[in-house]
């Protein structure tokens, strides 16, 4: 009997523990850790450097990038994208991010929500934009990138 009571005690226990919830995410740790790569990301923008700029895309084919009707799949190809859209630092301009929400899906997921615009000489466009982050090897990364213009 004594074995019985064993083997249901330890059952038990291990039901139990595959039914606690996982580790709660840090909320706030994590908007402050999405927000400080969105301004890293605006600065390196600003500073005229693409290069940078991307290091928070996902070096993967992966990536998903939506914008103006078209899905672009892959890093390398957003790369090049970006860089033919924008190959200086007047057609660059000065990006800014505002109205941003964050949305903490897990303790590796995040969304994120906000509006774009770059401050130019000839003109200031902008739109909204929903990113997808998900933290890999400690770093936060943009998985989905689907941007709008107005």
């Amino acid at each position: 009997m004594s074995r019985f009571i064993k083997m249901l005690c330890l059952t038990s226990f291990m039901v139990l523990a595959a039914c606690t919830p996982a580790s709660k995410p840090d909320v706030l740790a994590i908007t402050d850790e999405v927000t400080e790569m969105l301004h890293v990301q605006d600065t390196a923008w600003n500073a005229g450097d693409i290069d940078t700029f991307m290091e928070y895309y996902l070096k993967s084919e992966d990536l998903r990038f939506a914008s103006g009707g078209n899905v672009q799949r892959g890093w390398r190809a957003t790369l090049d994208g970006y860089k033919k859209r924008y190959p200086n630092t007047d057609a660059m301009g000065e990006l800014s991010f505002t109205d941003l929400e964050i949305k903490v899906l897990s303790p590796e997921y995040a969304q994120v929500f906000g509006r774009w615009e770059l401050t130019r000489k000839q003109d200031n466009p902008g739109g909204l934009f929903t990113l997808l982050v998900q933290k890999v090897d400690g770093k936060w990364v943009i998985i989905s990138d689907h941007t709008s213009s107005k």
